[in-house]
């Protein structure tokens, strides 16, 4: 029989895959082993070899003897000539001693003794008045240990842990980090997913540019039979809690391939390189498995933009992990069916390198819905409680701008509890208020007890914001107003706009500054007096007028021009592009802008004083008016609806006595009558 060539495979080898190999690292772990074993030999050695051995006693006594003059004064670890310790006695002797020391150093000698013997040696050596220290410390291998114990124990817990690291890496790539380098994915298939595009609402756009890669993955001859390639990445921009990440849920519902899901903070790890270790195996598993997606989750936590001045010139690890992500992407074939879809919500910090295209082909804009989303998600999520046949969703849908779709699922979740806790049978639009006003304020606080003159002076304080905003035409109008306490707030106005506002107008922004200016002329009026309730509004009418003179050019002194810092700027000092003389004249234009609202508010206030008595003495009667009764009020009606407090007092009074019946007519039986009976008794 021939002998096997050597250049051919083994037929008991399964052809495609490599040999299995001994596991990495075991070799090491041999070598450290037997290098701290000779380490403990060696001291050992050096431990039981110093020094000169006297084997005979009297010998030993002769060099020792007090009369000697061939001892040193001390010996080393004694303050005595002789020092008795372990299973032996020492001295140190002088140089140039014949037949005892002939060296030109001081030497030292020693003298075996045994355990059961060393009271007669003390004995002896008391006898013969020599000085001597005797040691009770441990014996030479309890001082070995103490001395090596540390390093076996590093060496011993090192060897644990890469043992167990090779072990759990199989012997396959990543070294001697083992796992460490492995991706941290999750992959998801189209049964484990149950988020489908129907329960996604609201961003119809950016749903519509994800389905063409949900189609392009079901069939890509479709797309390639024109020429076109399939995109490299998609990038998911938008606000917290507008849905990036249920969108790709969907996608992972929808498309009939694997789903690699990760976040940017799993890649960075405290070791140096496993973060580019792991983009490399997670792209190496995607392409294995294509067609595919892969799903980046928060990717500028590893995506920031290279050299933005807050490296410590070392070795920057997220800036190794997105080298590997660019090259990765950068690297895939026109066969290779993976797609990459990140999201983010700080677009502006990411690296011009990974938005370019051939890497992040398409930016898909998922921003905050509009009226019309609002109702779509309101009506999403409300399937899952029990609504009120009266309630009304797209009121609550208008009262709710800015809302993201995460805030409006709370607000239904909210709105459930708080039906539940009153024990009713169904969510109604109160609730669905109140939900509103919590997640946007805060929690009501009923039981927070106030002081009358503070009472009085928030009363007056949301009246003045109430009229001015019912009289001017180009501010929202007033959906009701409350005094109670909530959240950090002593009261607040609730308005309700009539149109969701991409871009704000000149009137709106000045009947919105002379809306805040109101409440603190009103409240100032009444009392005599000022106070820190203002706050809020001050720190808005100011964040308003200096983004009209340093963003939108409302400004006739500076005109179009702006003046505001880059947005997404990452230096540590803040540059201002203008001179000191154009700075002084943009604070003179912001005190300018808020002054004309304060003088204009308090004029509305003056000529309509009466009005605003009129809404802060029924706010202190009846705590909450709504938009019906504000605009009575405003007109000059009255508002004819029980307090909560007769409502109690009603409940608690007790109920009026019946009246009694009428007495029976008696008749005297000594009076004849007419021939009647007496009536019983």
């Amino acid at each position: 029989m021939p002998d096997p060539d050597p250049n051919q495979p083994d037929p008991q080898q399964p052809q495609g895959r490599p040999q299995p190999s001994k596991p990495a690292g075991r070799g090491l772990m041999s070598w450290v082993f037997i290098i701290g074993l000779m380490i403990v030999l060696f001291a050992v050695m050096q431990q039981s070899t110093s020094g000169r051995e006297i084997k005979s006693w009297q010998e030993f006594r002769e060099i020792i003897n007090p009369e000697s003059k061939e001892l040193y004064a001390t010996t080393a670890g004694s303050p005595d000539p002789v020092l008795v310790k372990n299973d032996r006695i020492m001295a140190t002797v002088k140089p140039e001693i014949e037949g005892v020391n002939p060296t030109k150093e001081p030497a030292m000698v020693y003298h075996r003794i045994d355990g059961d013997s060393r009271a007669w040696y003390l004995s002896q050596l008391e006898a013969m008045h020599v000085d001597f220290t005797a040691d009770t410390s441990r014996s030479v291998w309890g001082q070995l240990l103490i001395t090596i114990g540390p390093i076996l124990l590093i060496i011993l817990v090192l060897w644990f842990f890469m043992a167990r690291a090779v072990r759990s890496a199989g012997g396959g790539p990543g070294g001697m980090l083992g796992s460490f380098g492995k991706s941290r994915h999750r992959i998801s298939t189209k049964e484990a997913s149950t988020v489908r595009f129907t329960n996604v609402a609201g961003i119809d756009e950016a749903k519509e540019e994800v389905l063409e890669i949900v189609e392009f993955l079901k069939n890509p001859k479709k797309f390639q039979r024109l020429g076109g390639r399939i995109p490299r990445g998609v990038l998911l921009v938008g606000p917290p809690g507008c849905g990036k990440t249920l969108l790709a849920k969907a996608i992972a519902g929808e498309a009939d391939c694997p789903f690699f899901s990760i976040s940017g903070s799993d890649f960075v790890e405290m070791f140096v390189g496993v973060g580019a270790s792991r983009v490399r195996d997670l792209f190496k598993q995607a392409k294995e498995n294509s067609p595919c997606i892969i799903f980046l989750d928060e990717i500028d936590a590893v995506g920031r933009r290279r050299g933005s001045g807050f490296s410590s010139g070392g070795h920057d690890e997220r800036e190794q992990t997105l080298n590997a992500i660019l090259v990765e992407m950068d690297g895939f074939e026109a066969t290779d069916q993976v797609i990459v879809i990140a999201a983010t919500n700080r677009a502006d910090v990411l690296d011009p390198a990974l938005t370019r295209p051939g890497r992040f082909d398409r930016q898909v804009p998922v921003s905050l819905p509009d009226v019309e989303g609002r109702l779509k998600i309101l009506e999403v999520h409300a399937t899952s409680i029990t609504l009120a046949p009266e309630v009304d969703l797209r009121r609550v849908a208008r009262g709710t701008p800015m809302f993201s779709g995460a805030e409006l699922a709370a607000l239904i979740n909210e709105s459930a509890i708080i039906a539940t806790l009153e024990n009713k049978d169904a969510v109604d639009q109160l609730d669905l208020e109140e939900a509103r006003d919590k997640i946007k304020f805060g929690r009501a606080r009923h039981s927070r007890k106030i002081e009358e003159r503070e009472r009085i002076a928030t009363a007056y304080h949301e009246a003045g914001h109430t009229a001015v905003q019912v009289l001017l035409e180009d501010a929202d109008p007033v959906h009701k107003v409350t005094i109670i306490p909530r959240g950090q707030a002593m009261g607040a106005t609730f308005s309700l706009p009539e149109k969701d506002r991409y871009g704000y107008g000149r009137k709106y922004i000045e009947a919105t500054l002379r809306v805040l200016c109101a409440g603190r002329i009103a409240e100032q009026r009444m009392t005599g007096d000022i106070s820190s309730g203002a706050a809020m509004d001050i720190q808005m009418a100011t964040a308003y007028a200096r983004a009209m003179i340093l963003d939108w050019g409302m400004s006739a002194r500076l005109g179009f021009v702006r003046y505001a810092p880059e947005e997404g700027s990452e230096s540590l000092v803040i540059d201002k592009e203008y001179s000191p003389e154009t700075a002084r004249i943009i604070d003179e234009e912001v005190k300018a802008v808020i002054d004309a609202a304060y003088a204009d508010a308090e004029h509305l206030i003056e000529s309509h004083w009466d009005t605003v008595a009129a809404v802060a003495e029924a706010l202190l009667k009846y705590e909450t008016l709504q938009s019906g009764e504000v605009m009575t009020l405003m007109e000059g009606g009255t508002i004819d609806r029980p307090t909560v407090s007769d409502l109690l007092d009603a409940e608690s009074a007790p109920p009026p006595a019946a009246d009694p019946p009428p007495a029976p007519e008696t008749v005297d039986p000594g009076d004849e009558g007419d021939g009647l009976l007496p009536a019983p008794a």
